[in-house]
């Protein structure tokens, strides 16, 4: 059931929920969330550090994954009025990247919580552009002591 009572498309409001500043934000709304489960959104721009040629290229893709992880992090801290934690990736495997969006195109990636436990998170992603499957991967975030 989405806790979320509408989609979050606010940077003000994003950078209150991830660690991450400017010019690494690669997460711009958050279009659901529940306690196993989150959806972000990115618009990708010209400007991004990871678009090249405009195309948004698979560095770009693997961290939008992992903020979108944070993402679920930060609203999950956020709902209980605490400050976001620091966090970063302690393993990712089976990453399969089918394509790369260009400039002016929005993708959204969710991931599936396999696994909480003492700061790591175990998760299982998929980004999309439009309905097409362009990425899926496995990951492991760990947050900052």
């Amino acid at each position: 059931m989405n806790l979320l009572k509408k989609k979050i498309t606010d940077i003000t409001i994003i950078k209150k929920l991830i660690p991450q500043r400017e010019p690494i934000i690669m997460v711009d709304s958050l279009h659901y969330y529940d306690s196993s489960k989150v959806i972000s959104g990115l618009t990708i721009t010209a400007s991004n550090i990871f678009v090249k040629n405009n195309t948004f290229t698979e560095p770009g893709l693997i961290e939008h994954m992992a903020q979108t992880v944070a993402l679920y992090t930060g609203y999950h801290f956020y709902i209980k009025k605490l400050q976001a934690p620091e966090g970063y990736i302690g393993a990712i495997k089976g990453v399969e990247i089918k394509k790369l969006p260009l400039v002016g195109t929005e993708i959204k990636t969710e991931v599936i919580i396999l696994q909480e436990i003492m700061g790591v998170t175990l998760v299982e992603g998929v980004t999309r552009l439009n309905s097409e499957i362009i990425m899926t991967a496995q990951m492991k975030t760990v947050l900052k002591k």
